[in-house]
Parts: structure tokens; sequence; C-alpha cells
């Protein structure tokens, strides 16, 4: 079974929480990049602050097996 993360810093990802989504806190380039990479193998959804789906954008590809979602 897949598991559903939400990456970013924006006030409307905690609510995400309800829904058993773990939410990461990340905010800078570095900190988002390194919690892309440490997603665990299961992961099948990451919904993305709008900040965080431009820092990664040039990573997105490199997992394929995950669909992403960006909040507007």
């Amino acid at each position: 079974m897949s598991t559903a993360v939400a990456l970013g810093r924006d006030h409307r990802l905690v609510g995400f929480v309800l829904a058993g989504v773990r939410v990461i806190d990340a905010e800078t380039e570095v900190e988002l990049t390194r919690a892309w990479e440490d997603l665990d193998d299961d992961v099948g959804l990451v919904i993305l602050s709008a900040d965080a789906a431009t820092a990664l954008r040039p990573c997105l590809a490199d997992r394929p097996d995950v669909l992403t979602v960006e909040l507007p």
C-alpha cells in the first residue's frame, strides 16, 4: 500500500494530517531536496506547496513512481 506525503511550508498542508498524510515541513531548497531524496519507497503521492514544486522541479523525474500534485 502506498502512503502520501505533503512537502513544503504552507499552512494549508497541515490539514492533510486529518486524512493520514505525513507532513514534512521544509522551506529551503536544501531542506526540500533532502526531504525528497529521503522519501520512503512506499510513498506514492507527494503534495507539494508551490515553492516546493518550483524548487524540486528538476528532481521530480528522478522518482517516476511518485505522483506529485502542486498546490496553487
